[in-house]
């Protein structure tokens, strides 16, 4: 499995076919293991926050969830096969382990997005395994009897959609007493399952644009994008320093 770094972030090189497999053993050992889907804006997030810079060098797995970490690999000189979009990848392992008996847990979004994104995909996998269900506004008290609900019903993967970086501090804070093979961070995925949201035209996603379709249904994202210029500028002030360090 190759790997490529990224403003200190460490990036596994797989297709989407060998992340499921990989997950898969991960499911195997039956220990737990956290995978991160990582983006443009949660990686500058990572080089100017050390304490999210170490939830992810500490995933078991990390794939490139956005056009721009392919595009910094490149600069960086490292090859990623493809990108792996959370949604993408989520949806990949719920039709692998509605084969092999898996059960899930969903946890985030909205009241009532989560109930209607686990009907819809029960339409569309009708062997899908749900262990589990809780919106993501929950009091205190409510977490902590989510936190008993999941560990009672022992599922194999938890998709946790509550926003990066939230729910990467929420799952490694959590995965130990948890105990599931596999969490994940998953954004705002339940919103596309459920059909509150679509997904952008699949030319767009070939071309890395997916970010402004939804940027387009959602203008109240504009302020997350602003970390994009300053990501690309902090990916060439690396290249220059890579460059300039390894020159004879």
């Amino acid at each position: 499995m190759s790997e490529a770094w990224i403003l200190g972030c460490r990036v596994h090189g797989l297709t989407l076919r060998e992340a499921v497999e990989r997950i898969a053993g991960f499911i195997e050992e039956g220990t737990p293991h956290q995978v991160v889907t990582l983006n443009a804006e949660m990686a500058y997030l990572a080089h100017r926050h050390p304490d999210l810079l170490r939830v992810i060098n500490s995933a078991s797995l990390v794939v490139p969830d956005g056009a721009g970490i392919l595009w910094a690999a490149r600069r960086l000189g490292f090859a990623l096969p493809e990108r792996l979009p959370g949604v993408d990848l989520a949806l990949a392992l719920m039709e692998k382990g509605s084969l092999r008996g898996w059960r899930f847990y969903f946890y985030g979004a909205a009241p009532g997005v989560t109930e209607r994104a686990a009907l819809k995909l029960k339409a569309r996998l009708p062997r899908l395994e749900i262990a589990g269900i809780s919106h993501g506004y929950l009091s205190p008290l409510e977490e902590g009897d989510l936190l008993h609900r999941i560990r009672e019903s022992r599922p194999h993967v938890l998709l946790v959609g509550l926003g990066s970086p939230k729910q990467e501090f929420w799952i490694a804070r959590h995965l130990p007493e948890l105990g599931v093979p596999v969490a994940m961070g998953v954004g705002g995925s339940f919103d596309v399952w459920s059909g509150d949201v679509s997904r952008a035209p699949v030319f767009l996603q070939r071309w890395g644009l997916e970010w402004l379709y939804r940027l387009f249904q959602q203008p109240r994202r504009l302020k997350r994008y602003v970390a994009l210029p300053l990501f690309l500028a902090a990916v060439e002030r690396e290249r220059r320093w890579k460059k300039g360090r390894y020159l004879p």
